[in-house]
């Protein structure tokens, strides 16, 4: 495969599971059971797999395809991964978004991240027993609005973890990570979903049985699929789950050789997390929480397609029930989503590493500590304020992925030119990729993607145009800033490649 350095892949295994880890995120536990339930319940799957095969997996062999050839050019980031591609002086520009997407969202991702881990350390410790429900809604509200200094420390502590891991490497550091954190993931996830499915109603316990959550998620609104909000909101939710439109995936794939099979390993990763969020991300938060606290009350929590009342403000008291076994299932339950996290998170800070490495000759540990230096700094209206997160969630998280995968189907596929995209996305390839996705890839994905954007201008311009707090338009400004500063570095970085020349 490749060689065994901190800038190679150690193993096939190792690749898999950290590009699973990539994309398998807190959005797979959380948030893809609330955006079925708020879209149609199961038939929301429908529009859900439609997204996936016309749109999430050919953009999975479309970013593989742009990162391996981007590494035969000795480049791991979108920037000159953009211009190798596509010759023109702009495209690299259009790359930019590769590396700001990134510090954007695990900016205030790592935050998110904190929280699994602070909630981690109080179901050891304790904390939520013999808590009532408003007593954990008060501690939820208390610790998001910074009313003690913990939110701050774990925060900073997951600064670190995420810091030191990218430091050592991508065999040394990401890939031990996965190998480790994938795995623990799967079997806290697996405990996790019998105990929610084989729940009993029982007299002073719970209310319904586990399978009665389950049913309630997945009975379908057949209506719902007519609803082109329901499209949008699978669209969005393939985006999110995949780490599509990010970069990250285009930095992974860099570092594999020629003969790589990446259609194999594309694949692999991507019905990984399908299994993952479909399967298991269904069969614990909604199952357990209805079973306790019933339908009516689970359906106002989900509002707004979040998940994460329930996540933290429900699932603590209920476990807190359970006497011992109660503390362990916390500490899965946390610890799924930390590790889930701190996957995706290491992710993001690879394609400013491997940026900074191929175009300034920085050290690894040198890129890794920038990167959480800019996440702190970033990251502090996120924290502060939740508008400012808000910000940075829909306009780097969002509508960033969107543009970017745009340009990039339209850089590979017709730039570049589909033949020639078709070569490298089949070259090596174990297992032969079905011809027809070569003309959903050059027809199909593109124009849905456009009906996307297009559907979804008018959100984005309300939200463009919408009055915010002070902290709302920091974050705007800080957006700006980054996405500006990154241009500078890309533009400097070509004047040094043309002296070199």
């Amino acid at each position: 495969m490749t060689n065994q350095t901190s800038t190679g892949w150690g193993s096939r295994i190792g690749l898999i599971l950290a590009m699973a880890g990539n994309a398998v995120g807190l959005g797979n536990f959380l948030r893809f059971p609330a955006q079925a339930i708020e879209n149609g319940g199961g038939a929301f799957i429908i529009p859900y797999l439609v997204c996936f095969l016309l749109m999430g997996l050919p953009l999975l062999f479309v970013e593989w395809g742009m990162g391996r050839f981007g590494g035969r050019y000795g480049q791991h980031s979108t920037p000159f991964i953009f211009d190798a591609l596509g010759k023109a002086p702009y495209w690299k520009y259009f790359g930019v978004f590769g590396i700001f997407t990134n510090i954007a969202v695990a900016a205030f991702y790592c935050y998110l991240e904190s929280w699994a881990l602070s909630w981690a350390y109080h179901s050891v410790a304790g904390t939520f027993n013999g808590m009532t429900q408003a007593n954990l809604q008060a501690f939820f509200t208390n610790y998001i609005e910074l009313g003690t200094a913990q939110p701050v420390v774990f925060w900073l502590i997951c600064l670190v973890i995420n810091t030191f891991i990218l430091s050592r490497g991508i065999s040394g550091g990401v890939e031990k990570v996965a190998k480790i954190g994938m795995p623990l993931l799967l079997l806290f996830g697996v405990i996790l979903a019998v105990t929610g499915i084989t729940l009993e109603a029982k007299p002073g316990g719970a209310i319904n049985d586990g399978l009665v959550g389950l049913n309630y998620l997945w009975s379908p609104d057949f209506s719902s699929i007519w609803s082109f909000k329901v499209w949008v909101a699978a669209a969005g939710q393939i985006f999110f789950t995949l780490s599509l439109g990010m970069g990250s995936i285009h930095c992974y794939a860099s570092y594999l050789n020629a003969k790589e099979d990446i259609a194999l390993n594309a694949m692999t990763a991507g019905w990984m997390n399908e299994f993952v969020e479909v399967v298991l991300g269904s069969a614990i938060i909604i199952p357990i929480s209805v079973g306790f606290l019933g339908i009516d009350a689970i359906s106002k929590m989900v509002s707004g397609g979040s998940g994460l009342g329930i996540g933290f403000a429900v699932l603590p008291q209920l476990f807190s029930s359970w006497g011992w076994f109660g503390t362990l299932s916390g500490l899965m339950w946390f610890g799924l989503l930390f590790f889930a996290g701190i996957t995706s998170s290491m992710a993001m800070g690879t394609p400013l590493i491997g940026f900074m490495r191929d175009n300034f000759s920085w050290k690894d540990k040198q890129g890794a500590y920038l990167f959480g230096a800019l996440i702190f700094v970033f990251g502090i209206p996120t924290v502060l304020s939740q508008d400012a997160f808000n910000e940075y969630d829909y306009w780097a998280g969002t509508v960033s992925l969107v543009v970017f995968a745009m340009v990039e189907i339209v850089l590979f596929a017709w730039v570049l030119g589909m033949d020639k995209a078709w070569d490298e996305i089949t070259r090596g390839a174990d297992i032969k990729v079905p011809l027809i996705f070569k003309y959903v890839i050059k027809y199909v994905s593109p124009v849905f993607l456009i009906i996307v954007f297009v559907g979804a201008l008018p959100d984005i311009i309300k939200n463009a145009t919408a009055p915010t707090s002070f902290y709302g338009w920091l974050g705007r400004a800080m957006l700006l800033i980054l996405f500006i500063g990154i241009a500078v570095l890309v533009s400097v970085a070509k004047r040094k490649q043309l002296k070199s020349k």
